[in-house]
């Protein structure tokens, strides 16, 4: 909203109020990729969204990737990172890469900006607590991944290729 005259800001929050109002105390998912990823202001920009809207009480949970940090960082190292079907296939050396890659380059980073506009945001990795576990599918050689509930059911919430060499 940086670039918007001040009639239109006002307009685009008159028609966000309502959905503001509707997700005020709710969790929403966001996920952060793409060019904002990559593109400084589009960086700030989403960090200041994501502030504003803690601000007007929704709590987002950002999840994010971190592709083309990984290879930069892989190809840094002299390492070989290998697709098949359009999936990363992720050996133990390359999983050492992606963890420091996404846990201590991006989302420090992310949690920076946000925490820029105060302190809104905290970082975690789905390994944390074992928040996230994940198990082979029959015949499909494909990885499924289960949010781990603490007293409660276990619920399907992704699907990868294989990582490594199974």
């Amino acid at each position: 909203m940086r670039y918007m005259t001040p009639q239109k800001r006002a307009q685009v929050l008159v028609e966000a109020l309502p959905w503001l109002q509707h997700l005020n105390n709710k969790i929403v998912v966001v996920k952060y990729g793409g060019n904002a990823m990559i593109d400084n202001e589009l960086k700030a920009a989403f960090a200041a969204d994501m502030a504003f809207l803690r601000t007007v009480g929704v709590k987002p949970v950002v999840v994010h990737g971190g592709g083309p940090q990984i290879t930069a960082m892989l190809d840094r190292l002299g390492l070989e990172g290998e697709f098949k079907g359009g999936f990363r296939v992720t050996t133990p050396e390359v999983m050492e890469v992606v963890r420091m890659v996404l846990f201590g380059q991006v989302g420090r980073d992310l949690v920076g900006l946000i925490n820029n506009h105060g302190p809104y945001a905290v970082g975690t990795s789905g390994e944390d607590a074992g928040l996230f576990q994940a198990e082979k599918t029959p015949g499909g050689g494909r990885w499924e991944a289960h949010r781990h509930r603490p007293g409660g059911r276990d619920r399907k919430c992704g699907r990868q290729q294989p990582h490594g060499h199974h």
